[in-house]
């Protein structure tokens, strides 16, 4: 697209487009975020909706950009929205300055514009409706997330996964290692700088740069940090994450979309540079040295490193030969021990082995609160309600002292069952197993059976006898 679209140089649309792929935010969520690092569509979005601008196409131009939009929101809405901001200002901004040269261009834009967004919204409508307003619809991110705002030291620092990072140093300045999004270097800032710069006569060359500050303005969160400190200045996020949409959005992740702005600039940047070598060929050998060396100091100490990358568990034979068939039905699901979350996932793995047959309790995922103390707060957690026998399941694992088992926590794990619809148990050998083996025995009654990889406690019996009761003496 660069080399088609922006530049004539293969080597200057190379140079931005290795970047865009491998930019540090990139990299660090391709270690658990496969939807958002595909983002293979983004060009292609930008190329259909400056293509909307040429008049007498509008329905074929609206239709592909539809088209686009359309897959794309099946991807990942929250690129699809960032990459509509960037372009939303940036076409005003150009609609502004070119206004006089090139009136037909608003019109037949706004034309095209208006076939997209008909269609798309059109596609779109029920799938969106049931996001925003469905069953187990939620209403924004918790004020905890919304304050997920990238540090001002991480924009000139390397991420973990860069060739010149410091893990220690990244740790600090972002969230988790998912979401170093704004880890550009001291190189790279001052050469984008130095280019907008050198460039600034152009247009295009300013706007995109405007529209790179601004994305990292709302990056930085509600409060602005500095080095791990608060400073206690606020930032442009504070006036906007109380709007609806917004409030659904990470702040530190306007900062990925800095990295597309920033590789069409280095395109453009090494284009200006092809240019003048053969405007004036006497500098050809200063201008090819400055250029080589500037680019180079900014983007080898970004060279991504490996993956970090651990062998996952294999899926249970009791999985695997379908054992589970026999317990679980549209009234009673798998239980394990702990339940599934972002720090044990193996069950979910489970789950989707079987084409997510296998009905199971817990999730990660984003779900509406549910406090009973205020039914109106809707806002999302990444978690079902905590229950009591989870926690203590957790706890157990988190090498923390098992209490002592008593006929309430008996009480509150059958109620935890009949809450689950649990029709089996499951514990696969893991940290503490033997532990949380022997209190869950405790808390039910009875000694699990080894079979298929796990131990296993059919509690059935216990759900669906509205009389059942575990005791310390059938505990015994």
């Amino acid at each position: 697209m660069l080399s088609r679209r922006f530049v004539r140089s293969r080597l200057a649309a190379w140079v931005g487009a290795l970047f865009a792929t491998f930019a540090p935010s990139m990299v660090s969520h391709a270690g658990g975020h496969p939807n958002i690092v595909s983002q293979f569509l983004v060009p292609l979005i930008i190329w259909r909706t400056l293509e909307l601008r040429v008049p007498g196409k509008a329905i074929r131009n609206g239709l592909m950009l539809a088209g686009l939009l359309v897959w794309q929101a099946f991807i990942n809405l929250e690129i699809l929205f960032m990459t509509a901001v960037g372009l939303g200002v940036f076409c005003v901004v150009m609609a502004v300055v070119r206004r006089k040269q090139h009136r037909g261009e608003s019109l037949a834009f706004l034309r095209g514009l208006a076939v997209a967004g008909v269609v798309a919204l059109g596609v779109l409508a029920y799938p969106l409706s049931v996001q925003f307003f469905g069953p187990q619809s939620y209403q924004g991110l918790t004020l905890y997330v919304r304050n997920f705002g990238s540090d001002l030291g991480a924009f000139v620092a390397y991420s973990s996964r860069s060739a010149a990072g410091n893990a220690d140093v990244a740790a600090r300045l972002a969230q988790n290692p998912a979401e170093q999004n704004s880890f550009f270097g001291w190189g790279l800032v001052i050469l984008f700088l130095g280019l907008i710069i050198w460039m600034r006569r152009t247009a295009v060359v300013v706007t995109l740069g405007a529209v790179a500050i601004l994305f990292a303005a709302m990056s930085l969160g509600p409060k602005i940090t500095l080095n791990g400190v608060n400073t206690g200045v606020s930032g442009l996020w504070s006036i906007l994450h109380h709007l609806p949409i917004l409030d659904s959005a990470v702040p530190t992740r306007w900062a990925l979309a800095i990295a597309p702005v920033i590789a069409i600039v280095l395109a453009l940047g090494c284009q200006r540079a092809a240019d003048l070598i053969k405007a004036q060929p006497q500098s050809r050998g200063p201008v090819r040295v400055a250029m080589i060396t500037a680019v180079a100091m900014a983007l080898v100490p970004l060279a991504p490193t490996p993956l970090e990358t651990v062998k996952m568990d294999a899926v249970p034979e009791f999985v695997t030969a379908g054992t589970w068939k026999q317990y679980v039905d549209d009234d009673h699901t798998v239980v394990t021990l702990p339940l599934p979350d972002s720090s044990y996932s193996d069950p979910l793995r489970w789950s989707a082995y079987t084409g997510q047959d296998m009905r199971i309790a817990g999730a990660y995922a984003l779900l509406p609160n549910e406090d009973p103390q205020n039914p109106q707060d809707r806002t999302a957690t990444f978690a079902p309600p905590w229950r009591p026998t989870s926690g203590l399941i957790t706890s157990i694992k988190q090498g923390n002292p098992t209490p002592t088992i008593n006929d309430t926590r008996r009480e509150m794990t059958l109620a935890d069952l009949r809450f689950w619809k649990a029709g089996v148990v499951v514990l696969t050998p893991q940290t503490h197993d033997i532990e949380i083996l022997r209190t869950f025995s405790d808390l039910v009654g009875f000694r699990p059976t080894w079979t298929g990889g796990v131990w296993m406690w059919d509690v059935r019996n216990l759900v669906d006898d509205p009389d059942a009761e575990v005791t310390a003496d059938s505990a015994g």
